[in-house]
């Protein structure tokens, strides 16, 4: 039987259609069902993690029109952007970007990432531009100010990751773990959201075309092509999105060994239009190919595991505050990627679901179950647990539910 994107959106429109996410999917297949093309007309897909290659274009009011001639430089809360290509001459604005793995030049635990969700929440911020003539002027704005905040994703949402372990006794620095990585074999840490990642379910691009819509952050963005770095083997997406009608439960910044990053939530649909989409739909993490490389290099694979690593685990820490020693140093909130811990305080709004406080903590005053890998090391088989997580499987579920749920209700159709 086939399909078509009109015969799927008619039945969108009358309410009809079935639309199941892609764990959804999976769980039928898993417990010896076999859905055909009759029974699903829409899959939706999700993912949530560190998508480095972040970038938001700005316009935003700087001071009266005539103050000064053109923006040199430009700071949004301590964060550089770029001014430019449009000078703007004597208008008092300026067109600016900014990268979310930017770092602040006056806190080094605060980049582009956390300025993106501080914008988002409706803070206002600060800003300092340096004409070209060397003088300073200060304002400060909110998001509704701006006239144009739109997001780019130079590459988002990978096909496939690289899991990281450190086998030498030297901690190492990277923006693949939350921290300065321990060895020898102290952790792993990883990527990606196996069974329900975009790019699991259609690795082709069969579905995911040029000017298909999709969801970014819960804005309504397009896929404009494949990103920097996609390959066949690997492919990611190039997207964009109107920022104001994002919902900064899906963005923000995560503080790595490397300094802060910026992590995304992007959700699409697959027509299930006949029974080749159907059948790549039925991916299990099991099935899915996870490579763990050296922490000093992606080129220097060692071993490999699968997604399996998402089985039977936490989305969430619990905190068991009559354990907490309110040590005078405390490991987990100065570790805790997204700040979610302060003051003997767990925020689960802000919280990751990293793993970065159980493991951290030495009274076990986090409880979670992160997972477990076991590698084959110089013939000898050697179990790891997870150490950190670099990807929250709760807001990729929660953001493949919701595009369902649009869906479901005659909210969004599917491209012609």
């Amino acid at each position: 039987m086939k399909k078509s994107i009109q015969d799927i959106n008619q039945k969108i429109k009358k309410g009809e259609a079935t639309i199941l996410t892609a764990e959804e999917v999976t769980r039928l297949v898993m417990d010896g069902e076999e859905p055909t093309v009759e029974d699903i007309d829409v899959v939706t897909t999700g993912t949530c993690g560190i998508m480095s290659g972040t970038a938001a274009i700005f316009h935003l009011p700087v001071a009266e029109p005539g103050s000064f001639k053109k923006a040199g430089n430009i700071t949004l809360n301590g964060v550089p952007g770029f001014p430019g290509p449009c000078p703007n001459e004597w208008l008092g604005s300026v067109d600016l970007m900014v990268y979310g793995t930017s770092h602040s030049i006056t806190d080094p635990q605060y980049g582009g990432g956390f300025l993106f969700k501080d914008l988002l929440q409706g803070e206002e911020i600060e800003i300092i531009v340096e004409d070209i003539d060397g003088n300073l002027i200060r304002s400060s704005a909110s998001l509704d100010e701006f006239g144009t905040a739109q997001m780019i994703g130079t590459r988002f949402a990978f096909k496939n990751y690289t899991a990281f372990i450190n086998p030498t006794p030297e901690s190492v620095s990277s923006i693949f773990n939350a921290v300065d990585m321990d060895g020898p074999f102290k952790g792993i840490s990883f990527s990606g959201c196996g069974e329900l990642n975009p790019l699991q379910n259609d690795p082709q691009l069969n579905s995911i075309r040029k000017g298909t819509r999709l969801l970014i952050n819960n804005s309504e963005g397009l896929f404009i092509g494949t990103g920097t770095r996609s390959s066949p083997e690997k492919p990611n997406m190039m997207i964009t999105a109107d920022m104001k009608d994002m919902d900064p439960h899906y963005l923000g910044g995560f503080r790595t060994g490397a300094g802060p990053e910026v992590y995304n939530s992007v959700a699409t649909a697959i027509p299930i239009l006949d029974e080749e989409i159907l059948q790549k739909t039925f991916i299990k993490n099991e099935d899915i190919k996870l490579p763990i490389a050296d922490i000093r290099g992606r080129h220097s694979v060692l071993s490999q595991t699968t997604y399996e690593v998402w089985r039977n685990v936490d989305e969430r820490p619990t905190y068991e505050q009559e354990l907490c020693q309110k040590c005078g140093t405390c490991l987990v909130e100065e570790r805790c990627p997204t700040r979610a811990f302060q003051k003997h305080e767990l925020n689960t709004v802000r919280c990751f679901g990293c793993g970065m406080c159980a493991y951290s903590c030495p009274f076990g005053t986090f409880q979670m179950k992160r997972g477990h890998v076991t590698i084959d090391w110089k013939g000898q088989g050697k179990e790891l647990e997870v150490s950190c997580r670099q990807s929250d499987i709760k807001r990729a579920r929660e953001l493949a539910r919701e595009l369902k749920n649009r869906i479901e209700k005659g909210e969004f159709l599917l491209n012609p």
